[in-house]
């Protein structure tokens, strides 16, 4: 396949009409200039100028020929790269987030205003869910990034980001069962109480179970619960011990209602991810707000 640049240059003559005009438009030497004239013709096996007095003209059977097409296709690329050129700037189109609503609030939030304020053409569309059906909704093509509670299990189809926020999951209690907070207390003296934990089918009760059960330990929760703010009221109102990533209820624990239980030993940290599609094609759109989780690590 013929280069490019040759016929760059071939259109640059044709328009300039002189070698010397098309060298100093192109920035190139007027050697350089009727060595690709000279290239182009070889390969297309055809003379494409006419070398008169008056400059170069675009011959009947050579240059006229291909002249239109040549101009066509160098005018696409251009229009192609202005394009390119203003997405840096001006990001359209819609972007669809998948995430749990805690992860909105807590983590994606502010983020989200700022690329909002920086690209307010694109449209953003939050779908909120449990992180399972988060990565569903990312594997059918119905959002185009996902964050995720960490650990999940690996994915073929799917690329991960990891550690893109860490969570501090502790015991939490109110008023009633305060005086736990004010000793460190082990895993089975904690298990004696009424317990406030998420749904078996969330990642961060797989993740508990999962380390309860290396350290021989097994909770009976009283009451399930599939949000973190519904576990923080009913601790607030005294029904028990909650399991909560610190990051989701520090407002709380300031605010002096609601105190953390040290244990020993304590829970092991987790982390929220963000997950891609593996093969699929990324937008600018979606390409500028990654980018702000890819600078954060």
């Amino acid at each position: 396949m013929v280069n490019l640049e040759l016929y760059r240059v071939f259109y640059t003559v044709a328009k300039c009409g002189s070698l010397t005009k098309a060298a100093e438009e192109l920035y190139i030497s007027q050697p350089a200039v009727s060595q690709s004239i000279k290239q182009l013709e070889n390969q297309l096996g055809t003379t494409l100028f006419n070398r008169t007095h008056r400059g170069m003209e675009l011959s009947a059977q050579g240059g006229r020929v291909i002249f239109a097409e040549v101009e066509r296709a160098l005018g696409l690329l251009n229009d192609a790269e202005s394009r390119l050129a203003q997405m840096k700037t001006s990001a359209t189109g819609t972007l669809r987030i998948g995430a749990s609503d805690t992860i909105f609030e807590y983590f994606l939030a502010d983020k989200i205003v700022e690329y909002h304020e920086r690209f307010p053409a694109v449209k953003i569309d939050l779908l909120a869910g449990f992180s399972p059906d988060t990565i569903e909704q990312l594997k059918s093509n119905r959002c185009d990034v996902a964050f995720v509670n960490l650990p999940i299990n690996v994915d073929p189809e799917l690329r991960l980001y990891g550690n893109c926020m860490r969570l501090n999951d502790i015991f939490i209690v109110g008023e009633k069962y305060k005086e736990l907070s004010e000793k460190e207390v082990s895993l089975s003296e904690i298990s004696k109480y009424p317990l406030i934990m998420m749904d078996p089918n969330t990642v961060a009760r797989r993740s508990l179970d999962n380390f309860l059960n290396s350290m021989g330990v097994k909770f009976q929760p009283s009451i399930e619960v599939g949000s973190w703010d519904l576990m923080k009221r009913l601790v607030l109102r005294g029904m028990g011990i909650g399991v909560i990533p610190r990051e989701y209820v520090l407002s709380r624990m300031q605010a002096g209602d609601i105190f953390e239980v040290k244990t020993d030993p304590a829970l092991p940290v987790r982390s929220v991810g963000m997950l891609l599609p593996k093969n699929a094609s990324i937008s600018y759109a979606l390409h500028s707000f990654i980018e702000y989780f890819r600078k954060d690590r």
